[in-house]
């Protein structure tokens, strides 16, 4: 599973702006995390008690924002949700798609004290 070394990257991240900021511990933390990833945010959920122990984040509150996946079709330009495994275009069949949305893996906000 490699989702605990993405949360303690996550964390690790966390703890560098949280020291930066001068902060004594990390309430919150939100991430925004993509359908198309390829990272399971109920992973992360799961790793991030006890990956943060003994860290700055340590007892914070994680808050998962998923973002869903949308892309574009190159030949006839039709944006479309996408699909779990299924990357042609509904419009045209086209498999020359490009990802607009949905590979996200990024902190978007941190609440300290």
């Amino acid at each position: 599973m490699h989702e605990v070394g993405i949360t303690r990257n996550l964390v690790d991240i966390a703890e560098e702006h949280g020291r930066r900021a001068g902060c004594r511990r990390i309430l919150s933390v939100t991430v925004a995390i993509g359908d198309l990833s390829g990272v399971v945010a109920e992973a992360v959920e799961f790793c991030f008690d006890a990956v943060s122990r003994n860290t700055l984040t340590e007892g914070a509150t994680l808050v998962v924002n998923r973002i869903p996946g949308r892309m574009t079709c190159e030949e006839c330009r039709h944006a479309f949700p996408a699909e779990p495994l299924t990357f042609a275009c509904p419009a045209c069949g086209s498999f020359m798609v490009t990802i607009i949305q949905g590979n996200e893996l990024r902190i978007t906000e941190m609440e300290i004290d």
